[in-house]
């Protein structure tokens, strides 16, 4: 055991945040930290790391273990360049290779006793810095700064002017450089793009320490963790697995718990019943077992109703309208800054009833584009149309879309006038907000209040096309698990940009990538995209040469946009194809065994009308048979 909680309480005021809350982490185990917003994920952490005190309990660390602490927000001040404040996590080796540097020139001069106690000395020395490390300290650092999205140029960047998210990119950095015994991560993620998540989670997988991480990622979850802690109403419990593993014992759990709820409540009523019914016979003896009954019932240990499944927000998008099939059209689309190209001759069309995740690294232009499709933007080349009857709701991951000098019920009441108070007040109501809460000025909200905000007024919006622009930022799993229901059973269409891996694999119809400048299209799952990734990369976005060949070559070398789709959408249907021709071919070479089974039986070899019809039946399927395999050979 590297670190455990004993007995910890921690109240705000009236509002109790844990109750008696324990659990240990072992050396070197992966542990996730999950639960809703304002369950006190954070406030654990916080407590663990002594930066706020508990009312009461422990916190134990094992003796002379080191524990690094990586906070949701990270302010680092100074003038170093990136590149300078990770190598600060290496002063010790700095100081070894100075000190090795110094006793070379010493050696160079020393003789006798003098010389061999300096070699002893330097070959000690040599070896605790092989040890630590020293000879691949900056192929390391350069590593951890790549993995984490950053350029080489970006390197020389001075840190005082990086941006929030960048800065918690470096501290994150120098914490994993710094390789302390346990690591302790608040959403380590929500900065890092889908490339730079890849690398942690492969990162911490292999990192020999012990990990408890707070995040809302579940595919993340399910990559690198083995334990989950849940925090629910003040309590923690541990679950051995991953979150998916998790999310089904849960559940299983609370069926279970539910059941035991309503099987206990029947009895009591009966039991309330019987006792009523012998009262009423008011005799001496009937009036003693009613007594005796009542007994026996006030000392059963009553069950707790377990707490609604969905206490979170509750969200329904429908259209009003029916769009056209063709519901956005997009020919040659160009979009580049001064010195930034984004993306050129970008071409893709969406139909009606498509879930599209618009998929990329950070930089490539993905909310660019979705501003361009709402006209905030203008492309600098190419156009795009939107279909018959086609109504846009946008959701933008910056609220822009909503007036921070508003109050939550103005921003609904502006927006919808036709709306009565009733209305308005059992709309924001589905998404928590109760009572005053509803007069709270848009600039005193956090970032997930915005989020709920927004989705309110888009699913008032009634639009027949969704564009939202990373709709699960700041949102806990329990109101993901709702936005995914209701997109999946959302009739109109919907382009949006993700971050988040399991919530596209839960909604996305397809994929486009944006990348070296294009987009490529995947006909599929985010699964999907892993596995065809490299291969569709190559063929429909190689990275471009130094120097761009005129726009006449380019075009003429690329394949279409619709050539691209009409290729993958007939290799998904070969495979499909040959997944149906395996699946015949084992039912009729299984049909075929039985009948040679059933031939050689006593009652069936005597009987030549039944043998002559299991006689053609096998002629047949051996043809089928063989039309298959031949089929088989041409698909596969």
């Amino acid at each position: 055991m590297i670190l455990a909680c004993q007995g910890i309480c921690k109240s705000f005021g009236d509002k109790v945040i844990l109750k008696d809350a324990s659990f240990h982490i072992e050396e070197r185990e992966k542990a996730a930290l999950i639960g809703s917003n304002g369950a006190g994920k954070t406030t654990l952490l916080r407590i663990i790391m002594n930066e706020l005190p508990a009312d009461s309990g422990n916190v134990v660390l094992a003796k002379d273990r080191r524990i690094g602490y990586l906070a949701q927000y990270q302010d680092i001040q100074g003038h170093l360049t990136i590149y300078e404040e990770l190598l600060t996590t290496k002063q010790h080796i700095l100081d070894m290779e100075q000190r090795m540097r110094s006793m070379e020139q010493e050696m160079k001069h020393a003789k006798g006793e003098e010389l061999e106690r300096l070699m002893n000395a330097y070959t000690r020395l040599t070896h605790e810095f092989e040890l630590e490390n020293g000879y691949a300290y900056k192929s390391e650092l350069t590593g951890v700064l790549k993995g984490l999205g950053f350029t080489e140029d970006d390197f020389g960047q001075a840190v005082e002017t990086l941006s929030g998210g960048q800065k918690t990119r470096v501290a994150l950095g120098k914490l994993l450089l710094s390789r302390p015994d346990i690591l302790l991560l608040d959403e380590p993620t929500n900065h890092l793009d889908m490339e730079s998540i890849a690398w942690l989670e492969n990162y911490l997988l292999n990192y020999p320490g012990a990990v408890f991480i707070v995040s809302h990622d579940r595919y993340f979850l399910d990559k690198v963790v083995t334990k989950i802690i849940e925090i629910e109403g003040g309590h923690l419990s541990s679950y051995q697995g991953n979150y998916s593993v998790y999310a089904e014992k849960k559940a299983q759990l609370r069926d279970a718990q539910y059941k035991a709820y309503l099987n206990q409540q029947r009895e009591i009523k009966h039991q309330e019943a019987v006792i009523v019914k012998l009262k009423s016979f008011n005799r001496e003896k009937s009036i003693r077992r009613a007594e005796s009954r009542e007994k026996m019932l006030n000392k059963i240990q009553r069950i707790e109703k377990p707490a609604e499944i969905r206490t979170q927000m509750r969200l329904s998008l429908e259209p009003r309208t029916v769009s056209g099939n063709d519901v956005l059209t997009v020919e040659g689309l160009a979009k580049s800054f001064p010195g930034q190209p984004l993306f050129r001759d970008v071409s893709f069309q969406l139909k009606r009833g498509e879930r599209v995740a618009l998929i990329g690294s950070n930089g490539t232009g993905k909310t660019t584009m979705l501003k361009i499709l709402n006209g905030l933007l203008e492309a600098d080349r190419g156009n795009f149309s939107l279909g018959a009857k086609v109504q846009i709701g946008y959701y933008d991951q910056e609220h822009h879309v909503l007036h921070s000098d508003k109050t939550i019920f103005q921003e609904i009441s502006d927006a919808y006038p036709s709306l009565t108070e009733t209305e308005i007040r059992n709309m924001l109501a589905a998404f928590l907000f109760t009572g005053d809460e509803v007069f709270q000025e848009i600039s005193s909200l956090s970032g997930g209040e915005r989020g709920r905000v927004s989705l309110a007024k888009l699913m008032l919006s009634e639009a027949n096309f969704l564009i939202l622009d990373e709709p699960t930022n700041h949102l806990d799993i329990a109101s993901k698990e709702i936005l995914e229901e209701a997109l999946n059973s959302y009739t109109g269409t919907v382009l949006y940009v993700s971050h988040d891996r399991y919530f596209i694999n839960q909604t996305a119809t397809r994929i486009l990538e944006l990348t070296n400048c294009s987009v490529v299209n995947y006909i599929g799952d985010y699964d999907y995209y892993l596995e065809k990734r490299e291969e569709l990369t190559e063929k429909y976005a190689p990275i471009q040469a130094e120097k761009e060949a005129p726009a006449e070559t380019i075009s003429e070398n690329k394949l279409t946009w619709q050539q691209q789709k009409e290729e993958q959408a007939l290799k998904r249907k070969q495979e499909n194809e040959l997944k149906k021709t395996e699946k015949r071919i084992e039912e009729l070479e299984a049909r075929d065994k039985e009948i040679d089974e059933t031939l050689v039986l006593p009652d069936v070899c005597t009987n030549a009308a039944r043998c002559a019809e299991l006689s053609r039946e096998k002629e047949a399927i051996q043809k089928e048979l063989e039309e298959l395999y031949e089929k088989w050979e041409a698909l596969a």
